[in-house]
């Protein structure tokens, strides 16, 4: 039975996520049909190449480092506080999660770039140096920290820690012998998954780092579409492909020893009111914080799309341009705003195909057996990871010819879109599926029920809340791909993120106000599928999953 619900999710990553990286790599590295591996040692020798892996690596460590300690002393207020709006601010912190990279790098440019506020204000840009880039991941990553450390430490017995404390230890050294022990596999979890994601970062590298700074995906975009130099794309397809299968494999590792070593309690016994003036403080510090972090650029974001040109005064001037192909200086062959219809009709049937082949994948896992079906579990993880620009020029260059000649059908941006999307379903759906007792399977079994029918009476009707939260999820994600789909995205046919990064790419007032405007646009809608999605989540905050 598992065998046969993986065929689709095998058939589906083979042919759409395997076979064209692996193209990609082979085109990289044959030559009249011999193998140069050879070339892998050329390209790791090239100084601009190790200068390129050098800032992938630290850039992505100090944004991780910042993270974490930005981000843990939320962790603990939504553990252990409780108070007015709670469930609010925990969507407001998520939305950046779900917002499109290009987004956020559009955002932060409004804020900190060239004419942004803090240009207007004080003459300070920061656009162009690492600072806004991690400013930038941590925005992106807040919330990967405070919900998967938070679940968890909102589980934890607070008794133990207080029995701790009536033996003599001090409030820190209890803390540090009890509760900080319990969380390191939770912290380790969170700290890789944010390392994973500024590792691979490209959208906000590529519109607030400029030239001057480049990760091994933008690296990976220049060598391919700017110099057509696929033996070093391929070479470092490959590194990053070793890299993020590395990650992963640790990642696994801490959550299977998070599932394993810990005694969890309800998460609604441990919050309480804050006490104290250092608790109030926290509170406090944090709200600051989610201000100043989150709520400000997007606020900017807002307030640069309703400017007028040259400042003046406010209107729908730059949301009116979108309705026009010409406002962009022919940036476009349709209107910009038709590629907001474009990027709702692709993410809906991503988010279909997603649910699919992501609902087959973890119904085939729900039973843990064995290394072959742990290995599949990492295999539907690696999209999150591997170059999405590679993928997006594999597309390209595998899908011409039949039986999968997809080079003008509007399929293709959806194939794309649903490989990011697919973890995400699975990562929703599985724990659920798992909590499924297996008696209520075999008792319909035993009454006659054929599989799918058990199926359809036991399993559907407790997970269906899981599945509307694993389709808001796919749906979000997909609405704001950006590496595959501006390699596939036709001209007349530009999603979201695709046309606010050429509108990005053209100089002038009016480009840069419809960008803005269509950030907005997709910002709002990625935060209203957050909202709705968060309302249907079910009560998993002390799952110490994100």
């Amino acid at each position: 039975m598992r065998l046969g619900l993986m065929a689709v999710p095998v058939a589906f990553f083979a042919a759409f996520f395997a076979y064209p990286v692996a193209a990609i790599v082979g085109r990289g590295l044959k030559a009249d049909g011999v193998w140069r591996f050879g070339r892998i040692g050329e390209v790791l020798a090239d100084p601009d190449i190790r200068d390129v892996l050098w800032f992938t690596t630290w850039q992505a460590l100090a944004s991780t480092g910042l993270t974490l300690l930005i981000a843990l002393p939320a962790a603990y207020v939504f553990a252990r506080l409780d108070f007015p709006g709670k469930q609010l601010l925990r969507a407001v912190i998520t939305v950046p999660f779900v917002l499109p990279t290009v987004v956020v790098g559009t955002a932060y440019l409004a804020l900190l770039g060239r004419g942004g506020l803090l240009d207007e204000l004080w003459g300070v840009r920061l656009d162009t140096t690492v600072w806004a880039i991690l400013l930038a991941h941590v925005f992106f990553n807040y919330a990967v920290v405070v919900r998967t450390v938070g679940g968890l430490w909102s589980q934890l017995d607070p008794r133990q820690e207080e029995a701790a404390r009536v033996l003599g230890a001090g409030r820190f050294a209890a803390w540090r012998r009890v509760t900080l022990p319990a969380l390191v596999p939770a912290v380790a979890a969170a700290a890789l998954m944010v390392f994973l994601f500024t590792f691979t970062s490209f959208g906000v590298v590529q519109i607030l780092g400029g030239p001057a700074y480049s990760t091994l995906e933008v690296e990976i975009y220049r060598q391919t579409a700017q110099f057509l130099d696929l033996p070093t794309a391929a070479v470092l397809t490959l590194v990053q492909f070793v890299a993020v299968g590395a990650i992963l494999a640790v990642h696994a590792w801490t959550v299977r020893r998070r599932e394993s070593a810990l005694k969890l309690v309800d998460a609604a016994q441990t919050a309480r009111r804050p006490r104290g003036a250092g608790q109030w403080a926290l509170l406090g510090g944090v709200l600051a914080t989610v201000v100043l972090l989150i709520l400000v650029p997007l606020g900017v974001l807002v307030e640069r799309s309703l400017s007028g040109p040259g400042g003046s005064g406010f209107g729908l001037g730059y949301y009116r341009a979108l309705q026009s192909a010409g406002a962009g200086g022919g940036t476009f062959l349709v209107p910009p705003l038709e590629a907001v219809w474009n990027s709702l009709e692709y993410a809906l049937a991503a988010t279909a195909i997603a649910l699919v082949v992501g609902g087959l994948a973890a119904a085939a896992l729900t039973r843990r057996a064995g290394r072959l079906v742990r290995g599949f579990d990492a295999l539907l993880m690696l999209p999150l990871g591997v170059s999405a620009v590679t993928v997006g020029f594999g597309f390209l260059i595998t899908l011409d010819r039949p039986p999968l000649d997809l080079r003008t059908s509007w399929i293709l941006v959806p194939l794309a879109q649903a490989l990011v999307g697919v973890p995400f379903v699975v990562r929703t759906m599985l724990p659920v599926l798992r909590a499924v007792d297996a008696r209520l399977r075999e008792a319909a079994a035993v009454l006659g029920a054929s599989p799918l029918r058990a199926w359809r009476e036991v399993d559907l009707p407790m997970v269906r809340r899981a599945l509307l939260v694993a389709a808001g999820f796919a749906f979000a994600v997909s609405l704001g791909e950006f590496g595959a789909t501006v390699f596939i995205a036709r001209p007349d046919n530009p999603t979201l993120p695709v046309a606010v990064a050429r509108l990005l790419g053209r100089a002038g007032d009016l480009n840069y106000g419809q960008a803005m405007a269509l950030s907005t646009i997709l910002m709002v809608v990625c935060a209203v599928a957050l909202l709705v999605l968060e309302r249907m989540r079910p009560d998993r905050t002390g799952s110490g999953e994100f």
